[in-house]
């Protein structure tokens, strides 16, 4: 019997998880938002913009082909665009790195990041990703920095940003683009704070229990909605992104217009303190109420009105 901290805690949710119901709505949806016929961000891209210019390198050691990045022109206006790329097929797959970026994609990012701010054009983050590149070589040059360092710009960068989950968000390699005054996720796409396997790993030792893992943390849309880890769920076309890109593209572009729109009406100091609110407050005890006068005055939340 396991005598560490909340292991009895660990036990009971173990137990109640091997006898979970089946199907899984959790796993169903990690399945289809990891469908291969989804449209990625260079699909959105071409569809909602109609010009984009790419961005390669970061100017310190090399390429990374699972971020893009570049500028270009929606509804007339430029706009800065950085997404995960995962790849159709094996060969471009295995190119893309399955969209898990090194610290050289990060890097490539916050060039963009520090375009935006120089021309003062608003950012536009595409969501999709395993995690970051766990791989030695990429801890070695920095992964871990880099996507400290692409946080943080994130969370100071005074131009409106909106990022979208578009498919698979886990872990730190998505919030490392993920910090913005707006977070959409697709209806069918999934955020958490760690892949369904990684979870299985850690807790069971085992990532084929993935699924087990996956009905602990539920991350569909629907969930991460509930408790205001994403501000919006964008609808997707019947059956899924995957089955007609063109309409889930059209949907994607009128909910970014609309968080655009109403972001750039708002002076960079409001904008920005919004933003540092909204992440400070994720995850508050719901036994303190966000906004309650006596929690707030203690210093234990922020102020701020509670998601519905």
């Amino acid at each position: 019997m396991s005598s560490r901290p909340g292991g009895r805690f660990v036990r009971r949710i173990t137990e109640r998880l091997h006898h979970a119901p089946a199907p899984s709505e959790a796993w169903d949806a990690i399945q289809l938002a990891r469908h291969q016929d989804r449209p990625y961000p260079l699909d959105y891209i071409s569809r909602i913009c109609t010009e984009f210019e790419e961005l390669h390198g970061d100017r310190y050691n090399g390429e990374d082909p699972a971020i893009v990045a570049g500028i270009g022109r929606f509804n007339d206006h430029p706009l800065v665009i950085i997404g995960e790329q995962k790849g159709r097929d094996t060969q471009e797959r295995t190119f893309r790195n399955f969209g898990m970026p090194s610290p050289e994609g990060y890097r490539k990012a916050m060039r963009a990041m520090d375009l935006a701010v120089k021309l003062r054009v608003p950012l536009l983050t595409l969501i999709d990703t395993p995690g970051a590149f766990p791989g030695s070589g990429a801890e070695e040059r920095g992964q871990g920095g880099a996507i400290a360092r692409s946080i943080a710009a994130m969370v100071r960068i005074p131009v409106p940003t909106v990022a979208v989950i578009i498919g698979e968000g886990s872990s730190g390699g998505a919030l490392a683009i993920g910090v913005a005054d707006r977070v959409l996720i697709l209806e069918n796409a999934t955020y958490s704070v760690i892949s369904p396997e990684g979870g299985a790993a850690i807790l069971w030792r085992d990532a084929a229990k993935a699924r087990l893992a996956a009905d602990a943390f539920n991350p569909t849309a629907a969930t991460c909605y509930r408790f205001g880890i994403v501000d919006s769920v964008v609808p997707e076309p019947a059956g899924g992104a995957h089955l007609d890109h063109d309409e889930a593209a059209r949907h994607l572009g009128q909910y970014v217009e609309r968080q655009f729109r109403e972001l750039s009406a708002l002076p960079d100091a409001d904008r920005l303190r919004q933003r540092r609110l909204r992440f400070r407050r994720l995850g508050a005890h719901r036994e303190y109420a966000i906004g309650d006068p006596a929690a707030v005055a203690s210093g234990r939340v922020e102020s701020g009105a509670p998601k519905p």
